[in-house]
């Protein structure tokens, strides 16, 4: 019986990655406390639903460079992964703080749609036009570096999506300046609480998930089964697990019963080879003879 650990070494994010992040980070809390500060004087709850939307994409910041940074930080005996776990709990308590957010804006919706009061359409425009810029900016800096980075590419995602909503507030507050409907403003403050409602959700589930160690979206399980069922040389394998070990860190172990055990170190290789090309950086492949019986319901 013979026992392989494979570990693939994380390299540390370049220097200007985190530079990247930093900018992006100051430019959009910079954003969020003039948004939020034009909501108040003028009294839109546009702006300020998207001043929380966009606190939300200063978190998904924050926490991709905290991932960034985690990768970094060496193990110890009590955290033999170091401390790359932390990154799935803050997404979870994020995603949790994040609802009760969208409960407050929404009951503050119904009461502005029950109770309007006037709005400055000019400012709500002018505001929202600076968010624009600001997210297209991000969403910029971003796209050049996501490429090879699923961390990257999400906050990338985030943000273009932002610059989308930035421009729908944008148009409500030129409708409301030639048209005076201040009740457009709730309106479409209760379209971004949906978008954000959307976006949370799936952090909530996505971080819930991988928090009680479940399948990472990011890996195709019944794909990589059929590969490894597919591998010559292999008789059947059992205890088939895969977990995340960060937001951008796959883990697993799996029991191969070989036909020819003289073969092991070769196959070995394969096997970590194929969980790479799956998504999963660290893997233990435990290796079996095909003298030994497979007495696992979930033996293959």
């Amino acid at each position: 019986m013979g026992h392989s650990h494979a570990h693939t070494h994380h390299h540390h994010a370049p220097a200007s990655l985190n530079a990247v992040f930093i900018l992006c980070i100051v430019l959009n809390l910079l954003f969020v406390c003039t948004e939020a500060g034009v909501g108040f004087i003028y009294n839109s709850l546009g702006l300020l639903s998207d001043a929380g939307h966009n606190l939300s994409d200063v978190f998904s910041l924050l926490l991709s460079l905290m991932a960034i940074q985690m990768a970094k930080r060496p193990v110890t005996e009590h955290f033999t992964y170091g401390y790359k776990k932390s990154t799935i709990l803050v997404s979870l308590a994020n995603a949790i703080i994040l609802l009760v957010a969208i409960g407050a804006i929404l009951l503050e919706s119904v009461y502005k749609l029950r109770h309007p009061e006037p709005v400055s359409g000019e400012a709500i425009s002018w505001t929202a036009g600076v968010g624009i810029v600001v997210n297209g900016l991000t969403a910029w800096l971003l796209m050049k570096q996501q490429k090879g980075d699923l961390n990257v590419r999400g906050a990338f995602l985030h943000m273009a999506m932002d610059t989308l909503v930035s421009v729908g507030v944008v148009v409500s507050g030129i409708i409301i300046m030639y048209t005076g409907w201040v009740m457009l403003d709730a309106i479409i403050s209760l379209a971004i609480v949906a978008i954000i409602f959307f976006s949370t959700w799936r952090l909530l589930k996505e971080s819930l998930f991988l928090s009680m160690d479940a399948v990472p979206e990011s890996v195709d399980l019944e794909h990589l089964k059929q590969r490894l069922s597919k591998l010559e040389g292999i008789e059947s394998w059992h205890h088939l697990h895969v977990w995340a070990v960060s937001t951008t860190e796959n883990a697993a172990t799996v029991h191969v019963v070989l036909r020819d055990i003289s073969q092991m170190e070769t196959l070995k290789r394969a096997v970590k080879e194929l969980f790479r090309e799956e998504g999963v950086q660290h893997s233990t492949v435990e290796c079996e003879s095909i003298g030994v019986p497979c007495v696992d319901e979930h033996c293959h």
